[in-house]
């Protein structure tokens, strides 16, 4: 069956290209798709602009479009089973957490779906003259290229289709080649829901090949984009031509504050959570743990010994706890990171080398991994694992935590823990994130803006930002009552 959505039909690639999709927890085949190339990419544009400039979806009442992101809302719920089961196959993540994705997904659609029918955005602008009548409206920005990561596949794809088409816009979905299906159901789903052709359009592919076009042709008007730093990198350069504009959101390094008035046992459990979620693969992972010294030694032989009971295995495994990461070459990368920490003068509490178990043997698995005595410069410290690697540092008073947490390129997440309310929101108020949780760590709400600042990215997902970033606002100024000014008299 065709799985390329191109201006309201399904189609193969124009090349015959396909790639197999196999699941990183035991190597089975999943499904070989097919594989676009820059003609399809093309060709997806096309439908966009064409849909944008001249089919209804634009012009479409606002409580109209918010009708059928509720319609959308319902149809996920109603196949959730079959959204996560495919969530599960192609990431390896624990099928529990796939459902629980699923309902956060629904979540996001109803959340924009209601916003984009309140409207309410648009205000009328005292101009000091009762002879004009001025006002701001929000209109779409126009065609978007959407491209997102594997770790979330449609989590991250509804967080900017959902807000994309509740304000009027058209586009091209590019998920991550590694990670296509549930992108696929995505767009049966908007075609059942009643969307017009052309307004969402689907090519799968790597970034080199179907991602740049897509981010470099004249028709799009606007990019949004999640992954890695040098990706965003190369897309805000390939967007800078034609002036487009640009939501980016760039992962993390986010420190997970821990004072010796927090609550141990939660704070043992939260900084478990923070990092070997999902194998480490969460842009706001906890990754880097910094700890009051006077608590780091009974605290992190807590974290290792805990850590070592987590037990890895695949989606349907119901008593795993994490599974694999992604693919091969991310394994070797997360192995060469831990190496090169070991080098710098790191000390190995935990992990660092491959399961020995034979039943993970056809998988990527890679073991919670923790990195003690760590300190700043060092590139397990500075730099991004995407894995379950726990760097430690040891912190004597607050200036030196919030020092030590904002010393990095990175600004998407953190979290601090104390018992002190005052000293939890001077510490949040210092810190250089989008979110900071207190006592907490992971948790958001379609209703929160969620982004970084720094060189985490530019722009704001979900919340009235996140609708914001797909509009344009208009400046409309009438004269109710035009006269000549006899200017040059």
């Amino acid at each position: 069956m065709p799985e390329l959505f191109i201006g309201g039909q399904w189609t193969t690639a124009a090349e015959g290209r396909t790639r197999e999709i196999r699941c990183p927890a035991d190597g089975t085949l999943v499904a070989a798709v097919d594989e676009a190339g820059p003609e399809d990419a093309a060709a997806a544009v096309a439908a966009a602009r064409d849909a944008f400039d001249r089919g209804p979806w634009p012009r479409t009442p606002a409580a109209e479009r918010g009708r059928l992101l509720l319609r959308v809302a319902c149809l996920l719920e109603r196949d959730k089973a079959a959204f996560a089961r495919a969530e599960s196959l192609d990431t390896g993540k624990r099928l529990v957490e796939s459902e629980y994705d699923m309902d956060d997904i629904a979540n996001c659609f109803r959340y924009f779906g209601n916003l984009g029918a309140a409207g309410g955005t648009d205000r009328v602008v005292d101009a000091g003259s009762p002879e004009t009548d001025s006002r701001v409206v929000h209109e779409p920005v126009g065609v978007c290229s959407l491209i997102t990561p594997w770790n979330y596949p449609l989590l991250q794809t509804a967080w900017k289709v959902a807000p994309a088409l509740a304000a009027g816009n058209t586009f091209v979905l590019k998920p991550s080649e590694l990670t296509p299906h549930t992108a696929i159901l995505l767009m049966r789903a908007l075609a059942e829901a009643g969307l017009p052709d052309g307004a969402a359009n689907l090519v799968l592919g790597a970034g080199d090949t179907v991602g740049a076009p897509l981010t470099s042709d004249e028709r799009v008007d606007m990019v949004s984009f999640t992954g890695g730093l040098v990706t965003g990198r190369r897309i805000m350069a390939a967007a800078a031509p034609t002036v487009k504009k640009v939501a980016l959101e760039l992962g993390g390094k986010n420190p997970n504050i821990v004072f010796a008035d927090a609550e141990f046992d939660t704070a043992v459990d939260y900084a478990l959570m923070a990092v070997f979620l999902h194998s480490g693969q969460v842009c706001s992972a906890g990754a880097r743990l910094l700890v009051e010294d006077s608590l780091h030694d009974a605290f992190v032989d807590e974290v290792v010994r805990r850590a070592r009971e987590i037990r890895l295995g695949g989606p349907f495994d119901e008593h795993a706890r994490t599974g694999p990461l992604i693919s091969a070459a991310h394994r070797d990368k997360v192995e060469a990171y831990v190496a090169a920490g070991l080098a710098e003068g790191a000390v190995l509490r935990l992990g660092g080398a491959r399961p020995e178990d034979p039943a993970l043997s056809g998988g990527f698995y890679y073991p919670p991994t923790v990195l003690d005595e760590c300190a700043p410069g060092m590139s397990v410290v500075r730099d991004e694992s995407f894995g379950p690697v726990l760097t430690v540092e040891r912190f004597r008073d607050e200036d030196e935590a919030v020092a030590l947490a904002n010393d990095t390129v990175y600004g998407l997440a953190g979290a601090v823990w104390t018992g002190d309310a005052e000293r939890a929101h001077r510490v949040a108020a210092r810190l250089r994130c989008g979110t900071v949780w207190i006592n907490d760590f992971h948790p958001y709400v379609p209703q929160a803006e969620w982004g970084g600042m720094k060189q985490s990215g530019v722009g704001r997902e979900l919340g009235p930002a996140g609708l914001a970033e797909y509009q344009e606002a208009k400046h409309i100024w009438r004269n109710t009552a035009p006269r000549p000014q006899r200017w040059f008299e």
